[in-house]
């Protein structure tokens, strides 16, 4: 995933020079055993109106993740794509799902793998525990060779790493992101405090506010994947070759490198340094803390970096938000410029298509994989494209957040993605759990290696 990683944000920086001038995966032919005899790669993405049967009135399921105030960008985004579709091929009617996105990934949509009965086309995450269990469950279409048809597949980066298994593509990336530390500018000047790019003036800062009775880091951990984002940059940061060696046993929740990561955090929650009952705070309550100018920092990923434009939910801090890396950890064994970053979210199309919903997925990949809706993923929502942009799309980039965020990037020697990528699913709800049992002082860092450690061996042999 480093690997390719790093050759996805070379091409995009290569085509970036405009911005810095502006101010600043068996392709052998076979059918795919997971695609349904009648999703011939030969239809058409649309269907010729003149065709009576091709006419009559279709649904196709369409279940996606993008509800609330914070996703009204990517929904906006994801109803100009239906309207399209719908007006390109006769009779489609998508019937949308909107569903917080833990509860699809972790309950609805296993579920409906299970029973063998998903969405046509649905929200889903890449690795291990999802996108390439449900290809090997023969649950997912084969992509490969829509995207040979459309004549799109060379224009994306090399994103598919999480969702290729033996050489097929089975799922789409709709873009990236890189997770790293939001703070509020203003906030920083009034306090005379330097912008948190090395650890000292970090530290410096988070003690400074705490003295202010200003909360160092606003942190909602109600869910345990809010908390563990930063876990999981601390141990990326303290041992090599984290996450992606845990499922062969090379790497271990319990040495002492790992639980260096737990116990900065643990160090952290003793210390203050965040939202004072961050268990009973949603991720919604972080970002409203953050805004309200109750806390000077924030570690999130980089699509939030939408949350701060005129007319969003943290309009207040237009202006007063600047991102940079979490800095160099000292005392730390693994590449201080590594980061948290990856194309893990996108979506995946059901196997079991006839040829109208075959029309209406390729239709829907044709426009929402574009170059038009690319950039708008990333000027509106902040989300880093999956796909190669033009010099002149990329010159269209003015936040400066999102310059940030692709400057910090550069910087990047090497990356990493969240351990819920790599983990079986019974370990990552387990580093959820654990995560919490240490926040609210029932386990110390140790105890939490231990015990995930336990269930990852378990999971392993298996």
């Amino acid at each position: 995933m480093k690997k390719n990683f790093k050759v996805a944000l070379t091409m995009l920086l290569a085509m970036s020079t405009v911005l810095a001038a502006c101010g600043k995966d068996d392709n052998n032919g076979n059918a795919s055993p997971a695609a349904s005899p009648s999703a011939s790669p030969s239809a058409s993405p649309s269907a010729s109106a003149s065709d009576p049967a091709a006419a009559e009135p279709f649904t196709v399921s369409l279940r996606h993740i993008q509800i609330g105030e914070p996703q009204k960008f990517r929904k906006a985004i994801l109803d100009e794509v239906v309207k399209k579709t719908e007006s390109e091929v006769p009779g489609l009617k998508f019937e949308l799902d909107g569903v917080e996105d833990a509860v699809n990934r972790f309950t609805k949509l296993p579920a409906e793998m299970a029973a063998g009965n998903p969405p046509k086309i649905f929200d889903l995450f890449g690795g291990n525990a999802d996108a390439l269990k449900y290809a090997k469950a023969g649950r997912l279409l084969d992509l490969t060779p829509i995207l040979d048809e459309l004549g799109i597949k060379d224009k994306f980066l090399n994103v598919f790493g999480q969702f290729t298994l033996d050489g097929k593509i089975y799922g789409l990336p709709i873009g990236g992101s890189v997770e790293g530390v939001f703070y509020n500018t203003e906030l920083f000047t009034q306090n005379g405090l330097n912008a948190p790019t090395t650890w000292d003036d970090l530290i410096k800062a988070a003690d400074a506010l705490k003295a202010k009775g200003i909360t160092p880091f606003a942190m909602g951990s109600q869910a345990g994947w809010v908390p563990n984002m930063l876990v999981n940059t601390l141990i990326g940061r303290y041992a090599n070759g984290f996450p992606n060696g845990i499922v062969t046993g090379e790497a271990k929740w319990n040495q002492p490198e790992v639980v260096a990561g737990y116990a900065l955090y643990e160090d952290w929650v003793k210390k203050g340094y965040f939202t004072k009952g961050e268990l009973g705070k949603t991720y919604d309550d972080m970002l409203n803390d953050f805004a309200a100018g109750k806390a000077g920092m924030m570690f999130d990923g980089s699509w939030r970096s939408s949350a701060f434009k005129e007319g969003a939910v943290a309009a207040t801090l237009a202006g007063k938000v600047a991102f940079v890396a979490l800095p160099a950890l000292p005392n730390a064994a693994a590449d201080q410029t590594s980061l948290n970053a990856n194309y893990s979210n996108g979506y995946g199309f059901s196997s079991d298509l006839n040829d109208q919903e075959l029309a209406a997925v390729k239709g829907f990949i044709k426009h929402l994989y574009s170059d038009e809706m690319q950039l708008r993923g990333l000027i509106d929502d902040g989300v880093l494209p999956s796909m190669k942009l033009s010099d002149e799309s990329l010159a269209q980039v003015t936040d400066p957040i999102v310059k940030q965020v692709l400057d910090v990037m550069s910087k990047a020697g090497t990356t990493f993605v969240h351990f819920d990528a790599i983990a079986q699913k019974p370990v990552y709800s387990e580093t959820e759990l654990q995560l919490q049992k240490l926040i609210a002082g029932k386990a110390k860092a140790q105890e939490v290696g231990d015990a995930l450690q336990k269930i990852q061996e378990t999971e392993n042999k298996k």
